[in-house]
């Protein structure tokens, strides 16, 4: 009973994790139909993807320190209230400032479900059940960035794009009602440590400000968008080192010192980054070089979704019998490969064999996501366990964010090349072959770890 008790919750916490990714980009498909209600250009709505990115960036840190202060079950319930509100006066905005506004509201609800679900599941799963947890927790980060594309189409063609924000209401209201059920209240914290003033404001800007520049870069201004990734290597470097030398910073920065923790956190980020440039890269080339409607090519999208859920049950069985370090590098490869693939694909590409290269992609997907998630508290102890969640499950907003981001970024660079420029294949051969080639790199790190790396929480193939 206890076990299921535990399982309950960590499909609640995914439920409102694939709430929070979903959001983040369902938009690019209704990017059109929202420019038209607002009576303004369609690239102007990028904004609304942008503030709500940037305010999960500069909110999750802060996040470890409101679950020590006023406790996880509060501090998830409220998440989700606010998250769920947001979500239905987006729904009803009337203009552009007022829609991001809100979205910014959403993002501030959505950087505290994150990591406080997570951390929950963690401090009350059973190590020998931690593979189990960790694989619940990772559908919603492989599922909603696929399933994004086909939903968004279906809105926006048969109903509205005001459905986007809708549909999060029941959803909401349920994940409320049994987070308050489900999450147990814990003692008072004796003694209110103050928060990392500092830390969360130096953070805070070298984030946006990583996610900004790299957003403009590529376009015809090469200088504002250095000079704000120059302001973000400024900030982040002398938020690290406050960080290292005060007693109770926003971020741990010494758990990247466990082994395991360090390889799954910053490989982990890389392999999370490639991840997410494409389903960014897949529908627009479908429509754009292949001719396909929105919607085909975002059910076309769906046979990734399929390849994720398809293995799913065998994740854990796979990790059991031959460990984290080879299940990440045969991922790492095989993800590289399927990438280097849809370089070939071409609009006279047999159906099949373009859903048969995108299954095989959303397997090596998975496979590598819930290794590298799991594998990032297989040494932590529980005096750390916070922290290590507040740092990791910022890499990962951080790494998401600028998946699409070096997917465009790649994508614009094509443009210089000589032949058909940005917006034919060649551009995209390049951006898959260039992402492929980070996936690869992505995995260095994790095939240098030892053969047992993670043995404590893997129990013995059956």
């Amino acid at each position: 009973m206890k076990r299921w008790e535990g399982s309950g919750l960590a499909l609640l916490v995914a439920g409102t994790f694939f709430m929070e990714n979903l959001d983040g980009t369902i938009i690019s498909t209704a990017a059109p139909r929202m420019a038209e209600s607002f009576n303004t250009a369609a690239v102007d709505i990028n904004v609304v993807m942008t503030a709500y990115l940037v305010t999960l960036a500069v909110c999750i840190p802060a996040s470890g320190w409101l679950t020590e202060r006023f406790g996880p079950r509060r501090v998830f319930g409220a998440a989700i209230a606010v998250f769920t509100v947001a979500s239905g006066l987006c729904a009803i905005s009337g203009s552009l400032p007022m829609l991001t506004a809100m979205r910014i509201l959403q993002g501030i609800g959505g950087a505290m479900m994150v990591p406080v679900g997570r951390l929950v599941v963690l401090r009350t799963t059973d190590r020998r059940d931690l593979v189990t947890a960790i694989a619940y927790l990772t559908w919603p980060a492989l599922l909603a960035p696929v399933v994004a594309p086909a939903l968004g189409g279906l809105f926006v063609t048969y109903a509205s794009w005001r459905w986007i924000f809708l549909v999060n209401l029941p959803l909401g209201a349920v994940c409320l009602y049994a987070a308050l059920r489900m999450v147990g209240r814990t003692p008072a914290p004796v003694g209110r440590v103050r928060l990392d003033w500092a830390g969360f404001l130096l953070t805070g800007v070298g984030l946006a400000a990583v996610l900004l520049g790299m957003e403009q870069l590529g376009g015809d201004d090469v200088v504002s968008p250095l000079a704000v990734l120059a302001l973000a290597a400024v900030m982040l470097t002398v938020s690290a080192v406050h960080m290292l030398r005060t007693k109770n910073p926003l971020l741990d920065l010494r758990t990247l010192r466990i082994r395991t923790y360090n390889a799954a956190t910053l490989s982990g980020s890389l392999f999370r980054t490639v991840v997410s440039a494409a389903p960014f890269l897949l529908p627009l080339m479908f429509q754009v070089v292949f001719g396909w409607g929105p919607l085909r090519a975002g059910l076309v999208v769906i046979a990734v979704f399929v390849g994720n859920i398809g293995i799913k049950p065998a994740t854990t069985p796979i990790m059991r019998k031959f460990g984290f370090r080879p299940v990440i590098v045969v991922s790492t490869v095989g993800l590289a490969a399927t990438f280097a693939a849809c370089a070939a694909l071409t609009a006279e590409t047999p159906l099949w064999i373009t859903s048969v290269v995108l299954l095989a992609s959303g397997v090596f997907r998975s496979t590598g996501f819930t290794a590298y998630n799991t594998l990032q508290f297989a040494d932590v102890g529980p005096d750390v366990l916070s922290g290590a969640n507040t740092l990791s499950a910022t890499a990962q907003q951080l790494a998401a964010g600028l998946g699409v981001a070096v997917g465009a970024l790649i994508l614009r660079g094509a443009a210089v090349l000589p032949g058909d420029g940005g917006e034919g294949p060649g551009a995209y051969r390049v951006a898959w072959l260039g992402i492929a080639v980070l996936t690869c790199l992505s995995g260095v790190q994790a095939f240098r770890l030892a053969p047992d790396a993670g043995s404590a929480i893997r129990p013995a193939a059956a």
